[in-house]
């Protein structure tokens, strides 16, 4: 088997190894990118492939230092060039916080901010010659980015919504006829001025479904005999 195909991190990797490091580093950051550009992520395919490549020249200059002129193998475990490429893993963690937003209950770019992470630790393996290890990594994130964000469509989750109804003080409508049929529960949450400047009452409303969409509709269609003033989805956005 080739030497940098094996699991291991030679001392005095060649041009051909250092050069095969990258390219595999290019496809795996390529081939995770192209699927989250796809998606309409923010980190999507030159971003990725930009942090898995830069954590592999971290990795690849750090096994060139091992090799300084001066130092012996007693040293080896002595030496900080290995703190050089924990400090892009380090880094990356403000690169993947900068691409997470809240807003209001619903947040965005958790998977993004985790994919980065990943891609460099990716980076990493393909750098330091853990060419077999980088490629099963990348293979396991694909699957579990693209294949199997099928489940989604699959699974039956509880979802969450603000529901707020035009109403006054002394009419609080009470929805639980309504809702409870479908398998919605309704919270009561507050009573105040709406954004129209009347009076309206905010609800919490929690339900289990498949279909995110077609199970708002549902609830929508069963509130048509109120004043909607708004009705907004409380979830997580990857």
């Amino acid at each position: 088997m080739p030497s940098f195909l094996t699991d291991s991190m030679p001392l005095t990797p060649s041009w051909w190894d250092i050069a095969a490091r990258i390219a595999l580093t290019v496809i795996a950051g390529g081939l995770i990118g192209l699927d989250r550009e796809r998606g309409g992520h923010s980190a999507g395919f030159r971003t990725t492939i930009l942090v898995a490549l830069a954590a592999c020249l971290a990795m690849v200059q750090a096994n060139l230092l091992l090799s300084t002129y001066g130092k012996t193998f007693s040293y080896f475990t002595q030496m900080d060039v290995l703190r050089f490429p924990l400090g892009v893993l380090t880094g990356v963690g403000f690169l993947g916080g900068g691409a997470i937003l809240r807003r209001g209950d619903m947040m965005t770019g958790v998977t993004t901010a985790a994919t980065l992470w990943f891609m460099t630790v990716v980076g990493l393996c393909f750098g330091g010659g853990q060419i077999v290890t980088g490629t099963v990594a990348t293979a396991v994130a694909y699957i579990v980015l693209s294949p199997m964000k099928r489940l989604d469509t699959w699974l039956t989750c509880e979802r969450k919504a603000t529901l707020v109804i035009h109403s006054s003080e002394t009419n609080v409508p009470d929805l639980s006829g309504v809702l409870n049929p479908l398998g919605c529960r309704v919270l009561f949450v507050s009573y105040g001025p709406t954004s129209d400047g009347r009076s309206g009452v905010t609800f919490e409303l929690r339900w289990m479904a498949k279909d995110r969409e077609a199970s708002s509709r549902a609830i929508l269609d069963a509130l048509s005999a109120h004043d909607v003033a708004g009705f907004s989805m409380q979830s997580t956005t990857t």
